[in-house]
């Protein structure tokens, strides 16, 4: 199982990863592990997607990181909790 998952970081931006270990993952974040948003703590979990395979969701993950695919998220996935 794989997921893609968007964590609303300290100064209210979105980020969008993908994992295997969704659990794994968040501690990583949260740990600041990740030189992607570590200057950005703390984040919450503010979704996730489960899905079957890697590709798909590595696909989906490169889709909600374009500026469509961020309308989608904050239309109709985070909905009134979007800044």
């Amino acid at each position: 199982m794989w997921f893609v998952y968007g964590l609303t970081c300290k100064d209210n931006s979105l980020y969008i990863g993908s994992t295997n270990n969704i659990k794994r993952r968040i501690k990583e974040h949260q740990q600041g592990k990740s030189l992607g948003i570590k200057g950005r703590l703390p984040v919450k979990l503010s979704f996730y997607i489960a899905i079957g395979s890697e590709k798909v969701a590595r696909s989906l993950e490169k889709y909600l990181k374009s500026g469509s695919g961020k309308a989608i998220i904050k239309k109709r996935i985070l909905g009134d909790e979007a800044h």
